[in-house]
């Protein structure tokens, strides 16, 4: 069974109204990076996106999925429908659409192309993450690369004929890239001859291009340990050589078998059986981890677009099917001969539908304004609007990677749920979009990662400059809101569940900087849940003055407008209390779990 043609993946009146209502698009193009785009260019690439989505990538998910690559001979054979799919992708110019046109690139903004990209992802999310890696591999090489790598790489990557990956993670050291064991030797040629094996490397070969280059963390000879000893080096399955590539010894030995993502591979590398795997630095020596956060947060942001992406897809496959679906009568309906009611009639499932919906479109205006801050850290107006914007970005990335699979996952389990005993049916896709989304949760630094991130750097960065621009931006949200028209309330909930979160951080930050670091951050976890709630309540604060100014103005509409204020009402009336329990808990320093010992389960 293929996803029906009648499921947009994304509201597109949502999509405008983030765009052009919530934020101001348009008014990006008075910045000189964006000054050749204009409304149009923009609704152009997402016309362009969306029609590939929905009536090129949708119908090939469920045969992917069904059919994973498999592993035979040596090689990586994925899907026939790549060999079709990712030319596709590429003639779209995706693989560059934020790139300068030196590089071949359409230099569209972040914001734009993200919100474009969360129509392919909720279609084929598999299919499009071979994209997403080769972008951020490629912008790497662009970034920090020499001439010659830009020339014999980069510029083969964001043509299409070859893909990247990001290349981590070791059997032994999972996420703790300080003890990456992948050695480099210099040779006499300025390459380096590499060893080591890397595991979980999403689309670490394939048979529909030439040849895949990885992003590699390693370690050069005599380097120090830790991760101030990581270098970072391009490493191509086949090496130029001659004018030909020839093979480069880096050898597949294992795929993953995985319970979502199924579309691509994930295996296991090893470089230098042979003892001829050839590398080529990237950046400085040492700094490769530094280099490659470029990438990660760049991944981070794309995940937490495949994890909104993916809950969406499900949430309006849930909202068609409890529109059509017939069963039962309301409460005071007796009489059995009156025929049954659509199930959306039902208030529990009203409810399901608009806890979908809070978490969908809360989410996707999280995700569009950490790239808007993207956008103005990389190309604002002046130096102080990029450094602001960028310890913003900073602040937002965490959150933003990991309140989509989160509660994503559970906007998944409630579409499921939905559809009754269909929902957990193979023929039905829900199911396969459940177990797609529980990845996203571990893609890109679990989140407990995400949660350790946030609190022990990220609101603590330059001295809370981070921090101080978020409440700035929450305090203009409230004063909007007020200005709009919003229910008086809200905006003094946020600000009271802003000021406690504030003072919060302040408290652990103080322990922390007097050397209780356990202290500080034995609640990370929590921490990343108030905020969570705390960021989400923001945006929606945000969507609700938009909604009224719409309303306002008497354009079409009234039914989105009405739509988008009661699921700010419930997330505010429901969610956003949570967070004085939860910043209780933080401040009370409750140590069962740290207290627990291992001998104890």
């Amino acid at each position: 069974m293929t996803a029906p043609a009648s499921n947009p993946l994304l509201s597109d009146r949502d999509v405008d109204f983030q765009l052009y209502e919530v934020l101001d698009a348009e008014s990006l193009c008075k910045l000189p990076a964006f000054a050749d785009h204009s409304r149009e260019t923009f609704t152009l690439f997402l016309d362009s996106t969306r029609r590939l989505a929905r009536d090129v990538l949708a119908p090939t998910y469920r045969l992917m999925d069904s059919e994973p690559p498999t592993f035979r001979d040596g090689r990586v054979h994925v899907h026939p429908l790549m060999r079709t799919l990712y030319p596709q992708l590429v003639d779209l110019g995706l693989l560059a659409a934020t790139r300068p046109v030196e590089v071949g690139g359409q230099q569209l903004p972040l914001t734009v192309y993200s919100l474009a990209s969360a129509y392919l992802m909720a279609a084929n999310l598999s299919a499009y993450a071979f994209i997403g890696l080769t972008t951020g591999a490629a912008h790497l090489i662009e970034a920090f690369g020499s001439e010659w790598l830009k020339d014999t790489f980069m510029a083969k990557m964001y043509s299409g004929q070859w893909t990247g990956t990001m290349a981590l993670t070791e059997p032994h050291a999972g996420s703790s890239l300080a003890d990456v064991r992948t050695r480099a030797t210099p040779a006499e040629d300025g390459t380096y001859r590499v060893s080591g094996s890397k595991i979980f490397i999403s689309g670490g070969d394939h048979d529909f291009g030439e040849n895949v280059v990885h992003l590699t963390l390693g370690r050069v000879d005599g380097a120090p340990a830790g991760v101030r000893g990581l270098s970072l080096f391009a490493i191509p399955a086949r090496r130029p050589e001659g004018g030909r590539l020839v093979d480069n010894d880096v050898r597949v030995t294992g795929a993953i078998h995985k319970i979502g993502w199924r579309g691509i591979p994930s295996l296991a590398l090893n470089y230098g059986e042979g003892g001829d795997c050839r590398g080529w630095l990237v950046g400085q020596a040492g700094k490769g981890l530094a280099h490659m956060f470029q990438m990660m947060n760049e991944a981070r942001i794309m995940v937490g677009f495949n994890g909104v992406a993916t809950a969406s897809v499900a949430y309006q496959e849930a909202l068609a099917y409890a529109r059509n679906r017939p069963q039962g009568r309301l409460s005071w309906e007796k009489d059995a001969a009156r025929p049954q009611r659509p199930i959306i009639e039902h208030a529990d499932v009203r409810r399901m539908l608009l806890r979908q919906k809070a978490i969908v479109e809360g989410g996707l205006s999280l995700l569009s304004m950490a790239s808007w801050q993207s956008d103005v850290a990389e190309h604002g107006a002046t130096p102080e609007a990029r450094e602001r914007a960028g310890l913003l970005a900073d602040l937002l990335t965490p959150l933003a990677k990991t309140i989509p699979a989160e509660k994503g996952f559970e906007a998944n389990t409630l579409a499921v749920q939905v559809h009754g005993g269909y929902g957990y049916s193979t023929e039905y896709l829900p199911e396969a979009w459940l177990r797609d989304q529980k990845l996203n949760s571990i893609h890109e630094g679990t989140t407990g990662i995400q949660g350790l991130d946030l609190l022990g750097r990220k609101v603590v960065a330059a001295g809370g400059g981070g921090l101080r621009a978020f409440v700035e931006e929450v305090e203009a949200t409230v004063e909007r809101a007020r200005r709009a028209g919003v229910e008086p309330s809200w905006g003094e909930s946020l600000n009271e569940a802003l000021q406690r979160v504030v003072a919060l951080t302040m408290e652990l930050g103080a322990a922390g900087m007097a050397g209780d670091v356990e202290r500080m951050l034995r609640h990370s976890a929590d921490y990343m849940e108030l905020f969570s709630v705390l960021a989400v309540a923001w945006r929606w604060l945000a969507q609700a003055a938009a909604a009224r100014e719409g309303l306002a103005r008497g354009t079409d509409g009234r039914d989105f407008y009405e739509g988008k204020l009661a699921a700010a009402q419930y997330w505010i009336h429901t969610e956003l209390p949570r967070v004085a329990a939860l910043v209780e808990l933080c401040r009370s320093g409750e140590d069962s779990y740290t207290r627990m010992q291992p001998d104890w389960f």
